[in-house]
């Protein structure tokens, strides 16, 4: 069983509560967000932590590396970023070969090679 995440002795969802409201409150004194840009905001805050808890755990890392990145281009989209869909499956795409290359060096087999071997036929 993996050890419990903490990030500076807090849980990471009392983190992201902490963010959330904090992004509330600059709305609430002047901050001129919508609620699209607050959502996407705090979903990139969510995607970042678990980007964070994943590479302490070191556990998952690449799967959190590409929601981080899907989270961060829905929040420029939102903001603005005039791409086309194509364009940002493209991109996407990319990151998620760059990723799966980078995962492909990290991985062992749980068994070795010379055990996986499928067992030679007799009398063929």
């Amino acid at each position: 069983m993996k050890p419990h995440v903490l990030i500076f002795k807090r849980e990471p969802a009392a983190w992201l509560a902490l963010f959330a409201i904090c992004v509330k409150l600059a709305v609430a004194f002047g901050l001129d967000a919508s609620t699209d840009v607050q959502a996407w905001t705090n979903a990139v805050a969510a995607a970042a932590m678990g980007l964070l808890i994943a590479i302490i755990a070191k556990d998952g890392v690449g799967a959190a590396v590409i929601g981080f990145c899907q989270a961060g281009l829905a929040l420029a989209v939102g903001l603005g970023l005039d791409w086309s869909t194509d364009r940002q499956a493209v991109v996407l795409s990319t990151i998620t070969l760059v990723v799966g290359m980078w995962d492909r060096t990290q991985v062992t087999a749980p068994v070795p090679a010379a055990s996986a071997k499928a067992p030679a036929i007799q009398g063929v």
